[in-house]
């Protein structure tokens, strides 16, 4: 009778205790028992979405992916940009082997959360892996079955079905005005580019795109289906970067193992696994990296020295970053900055510069953060770092009540997200440009801006954004008409 009485009473503590517990025994690596208190925390707040996600890392860390996944995706019920569960899902998806979608929710992830790594290093993880089984593009084929709803990216994300088609159908065709996109989409899809071009032409036929099948389904729709099928996995294989900091970055540690030469036994071992530091856990990240930099300190007659040293600079101080040890990862982005300026390194420089201004940014003074970011201007090559860029810099302004400097960057960052066809930084964009204009009296660009992002999160389907623009909206043109 006293045990059923005891299993009656359930937890005998708080769930700040048992999830505090669960943190303790997870970092000690005693994952199974860590389940446990996070079982029981859960029996207290069923949908606490932290303590499902660090339940679900217990359940990776143990080979058990499958119910990894539950947990991640139950974290995301509520709250779909929740960042935690969008990198936790993509590590399941990822350890039970399927790369590709890992790979959609690793990009889902950095488009939310930029300034996380871990993001980055999944993407290049995954598609590593994925080079690893398949091969190039060239050597596979794709199949047109299964939920390919996930498949879309966010800035092609629509009901297809419900949407509006004409403003989807006229930006599918802008982007196909580039050359550039034309060669890539020919190279990689093969045999079925004649099939897309196909369905282009079908598409301008107004009489048959209106037509519909004998099950009622509108030709028009089938046809977006397939060509947007086409296009997003024309994205995939084409395996370019949005993170220019994870492009750039891999570039620096491939050149580094190919110039270091072994110079004591764990030179190699060093050099093998730079990419392979950081893992997502900060602590463990900032453990590893600065063993290997106590490594690397030691070396004698290793051309570069100074860009290793400063990698692993770079990956202490955002692990103390994510950690909230602002100053001392300060310190390390500056060593890593030292470094590149002492090689003459560019790459690298750019590097530190965008770690050291989003520390300023972070801590909130958006002073140094604007004159870190400024001298990083030059050294930019990349269209989609450019709108980010000069989007963050223009934010700073924004708080520093600089708003004709604000307007400036932020359309500077329009101009770049639009010649990228970047739906997602022109809604930025257009959204700083709006608070700007709004603060300088000028309510007739304010709200031209503000009407624009709008669109831009109905096709995105961003519903919070939409809301957010909505109220926004409506805010400014009360004070137009006073």
């Amino acid at each position: 009778m006293s045990d059923e009485n005891e299993g009656q009473q359930g937890p005998k503590s708080t769930f700040s205790t048992y999830m505090a517990e669960g943190d303790q025994l997870y970092h000690k690596g005693e994952y199974l028992k860590a389940i446990e208190s996070y079982t029981t925390a859960l029996i207290l707040q069923p949908d606490d979405k932290n303590c499902l996600v660090a339940r679900s890392r217990c359940y990776v860390k143990i080979g058990d992916p499958e119910n990894a996944l539950r947990d991640a995706e139950n974290s995301l019920r509520e709250d779909k940009e929740f960042f935690k569960g969008l990198y936790q899902k993509a590590e399941a998806l990822y350890t039970m082997g399927d790369f590709e979608f890992s790979l959609v929710f690793y990009h889902r992830g950095h488009k939310l959360r930029p300034e996380l790594q871990g993001f980055r290093l999944g993407i290049q993880k995954a598609q590593e892996a994925i080079n690893n089984s398949v091969g190039s593009p060239s050597s596979v084929k794709l199949e047109n079955k299964g939920d390919l709803s996930a498949w879309k990216p966010d800035e092609m994300k629509k009901s297809l079905a419900k949407g509006p088609i004409a403003p989807y159908k006229e930006r599918r065709l802008q982007t196909q005005k580039t050359p550039k996109t034309e060669r890539t989409a020919k190279q990689l899809l093969g045999e079925l580019y004649s099939d897309r071009e196909y369905l282009e032409k079908l598409l301008r036929d107004d009489d048959l795109a209106k037509g519909r099948t004998s099950g009622g389904e509108r030709l028009q729709d089938i046809i977006l289906t397939c060509i947007s099928y086409l296009d997003t996995r024309t994205e995939f294989w084409q395996q370019q970067k949005p993170i220019y900091a994870h492009q750039r970055d891999r570039k620096l540690m491939q050149q580094q193992r190919k110039q270091a030469r072994p110079v004591s036994d764990n030179t190699p071992q060093v050099i093998t696994n730079m990419d392979q530091i950081e893992n997502g856990n900060p602590q463990e990240t900032l453990k590893k990296a600065s063993e290997a930099l106590k490594v690397v300190q030691k070396w004698t007659e290793v051309p570069n020295k100074a860009e290793v040293l400063g990698n692993l600079h770079s990956l202490i101080g955002n692990a103390l970053i994510d950690l909230g040890d602002m100053d001392k990862a300060l310190v390390h982005h500056y060593k890593d900055l030292e470094l590149a300026k002492q090689s003459n390194q560019l790459d690298p420089k750019s590097r530190a510069l965008d770690n050291i201004g989003r520390v300023y940014a972070r801590i909130g003074n958006f002073q140094k953060a604007i004159e870190a970011w400024e001298e990083k201007v030059p050294l930019v090559q990349d269209g989609l770092e450019s709108a980010w860029l000069f989007h963050e810099i223009g934010r700073c302004y924004l708080e520093l009540k600089q708003h004709e400097k604000a307007q400036e960057y932020g359309t500077q960052s329009l101009n770049a997200a639009t010649n990228i066809c970047d739906d997602k930084w022109q809604l930025n964009a257009n959204v700083l440009i709006a608070q700007a204009e709004l603060e300088l009296g000028n309510f007739d660009y304010c709200i031209g801006h503000f009407e624009d992002a709008l669109d831009k999160a109905k096709i995105l389907q961003d519903d919070p954004a939409r809301k957010a623009i909505q109220k926004a909206l409506c805010e400014a043109k009360e004070r137009a008409a006073k």
